[in-house]
């Protein structure tokens, strides 16, 4: 997908490149998936952020939960989390893992001194919270033998599409620097696509009909984190209302590379296809949350979530490699020679892309209710509105800036649909020791199944704590399943290209210490 968005600054294609802006709708939705956030207590009762208070994870979860606090808090959560991926591909299954250790959340909370109890602001609290909104890690390799095509047919495909001309491939590349201003230049210099006639398409390449045995990795770091600042208040121990101001930020990095080795070729043993992508970002949102004590025993709770205005820049880049047994050409007397070219990997120019994204609405309420001092049970359903996400760039003419936006709009709007999140949990107390479990069920956000996928996801936790008049310290496992897919290139036949089916599983744990002053 990323490897289209070179057409943006190519110099002989840039007309082209609106045609491909779409795609910027799955990065829209990759930084706006959150799944499950907190310290270790609130990640063990499945997340449940609407109608509990005096956690830290209210700070940048519903921050009335501020209003609760009778003394002030500091704690942090350190966090492990072990990735599991099991890829399909042409019947070929690979498995792959990671451990990635990481900080969850780092909290100060400074509740005020007690009201006149005359009065019915009983106690405000103000918090400072860093917390980690998504994390990006994500690693998996795969491999095949492909009876039908190999990386280069796309490559082939775009070429004549676009009905480029030899001359302008030749152009397309500098010879002196070694660097080709488009994926489709660097094939055609290392003669992996070929013209059929004098002025160029349509393009062909070598043993189309051969096999070819394909193996690629794809692996992705980085993460969403958010400082939230916020504040909340004690209406007669009865309603706490709270607000809340989040700075995001986003760390994106992948790299992913495919070699396809051509069986039998008497002129490619292989070659390899490199891309790596950088992103970086800033953003800013609000929430506002209230919660409402029915009864000692009932608590009922509401908050909404502004859309996270982000800027976000990236850099892509590309190179192309390729092992030559021998090119044929017609040698002096008629006859059929092989020469290797000097050049055997260019690189594609680097493409630095500035645009923004308007995250979507989010709003979620739930219910508490306590059993005395024995625990209580805990419940959240979340509304995320996907389809009003948005994604603009100011970079190009205002034309282009203009056709951007609205392709990008109407690929979210035929893609995505609202999403329902649901969330249950509880807590079990025995003197100072506590022990937790919870679910959380995150909807498919996809208007249709791609690729045949239901990319619904459950995550089970559970827990145990230990909470005393000082100090306090929770420990949280969190095992998260879903199913999702890969698609290394795609062609105009569906049937000539596959997808990886890749089958996720993490365990994360979670160690919250804290301590009361």
């Amino acid at each position: 997908m990323k490897s289209i968005k070179q057409g943006i600054f190519t110099i002989a294609f840039s007309a082209l490149a609106v045609t491909v802006h779409a795609q910027y709708a799955a990065d829209a939705f990759r930084f706006s998936e959150i799944t499950q956030t907190g310290t270790a207590r609130f990640q063990g009762v499945g997340g449940n952020h609407a109608a509990l208070g005096g956690d830290a994870s209210t700070i940048s979860g519903n921050p009335a939960g501020l209003g609760f606090y009778n003394r002030s808090e500091l704690s942090l959560t350190p966090s492990f989390n072990s990735i599991n991926t099991s890829s399909t591909y042409l019947n070929r299954v690979t498995t792959d893992g990671k451990i990635n250790p990481n900080l969850a959340q780092a909290s100060l909370i400074i509740a005020g001194s007690p009201q006149n109890y005359n009065r019915k602001w009983r106690r405000t609290s103000i918090g400072i919270s860093y917390s980690r909104q998504q994390s990006f890690q994500n690693l998996f390799s795969y491999a095949g033998r492909n009876n039908r095509s190999a990386y280069v047919d796309g490559i082939v495909q775009q070429a004549n599409a676009r009905n480029l001309s030899a001359e302008a491939l030749d152009s397309d590349y500098d010879p002196n620097t070694q660097t080709a201003f488009s994926p489709e230049a660097a094939y055609y210099q290392l003669y992996l696509i070929n013209p059929s006639t004098a002025v160029g398409p349509p393009y062909v390449r070598y043993n189309r009909e051969s096999p070819t045995d394909q193996s690629g990795s794809f692996e992705s770091t980085g993460a969403h984190s958010q400082w939230t600042f916020a504040y909340a208040g004690n209406y007669d121990d009865r309603i706490y209302v709270g607000a809340s101001i989040g700075f995001n930020r986003i760390r994106y990095t992948y790299s992913n590379s495919l070699r396809d080795q051509y069986v039998n070729s008497t002129i490619f043993r292989s070659s390899t296809n490199n891309e790596d992508l950088n992103v970086s970002g800033n953003g800013i949102n609000a929430t506002f949350g209230i919660i409402y004590k029915a009864t000692p025993e009932l608590q009922i709770g509401a908050s909404i979530t502004s859309p996270t205005f982000m800027s976000v820049k990236e850099t892509f880049n590309q190179d192309v490699s390729a092992d030559i047994i021998g090119i044929p050409q017609q040698g002096p007397n008629g006859q059929p020679t092989f020469f290797v070219p000097d050049i055997t990997q260019i690189g594609v120019q680097p493409n630095d892309f500035d645009y923004s994204i308007t995250s979507p609405l989010r709003a979620e309420g739930g219910v508490t209710y306590f059993f005395g001092q024995k625990g209580f049970l805990t419940g959240t359903v979340e509304y995320v509105g996907y389809s009003g996400m948005r994604v603009s760039t100011n970079t190009l003419n205002a034309g282009d800036n203009s056709a951007f936006r609205t392709e990008n709009r109407q690929e979210i709007q035929d893609t995505y649909t609202s999403g329902i999140n649901a969330r249950l949990g509880g807590e079990v107390r025995a003197g100072v020791f506590r022990a937790r479990a919870g679910v959380a069920y995150i909807g498919d956000p996809y208007r249709i199944q791609l690729d045949g996928i239901n990319r619904t996801k459950v995550l089970f936790s559970g827990g145990i704590g230990y909470r005393s008049e000082r100090f306090f310290v929770d420990a949280t496992a969190v095992y998260n399943t879903f199913t999702s897919a890969f698609t290394p290139y795609v062609l105009n036949n569906q049937q000539d290209y596959a997808s990886v089916d890749i089958k996720n599983r993490s365990v994360n744990v979670l160690i919250t210490l804290g301590t009361f002053f």
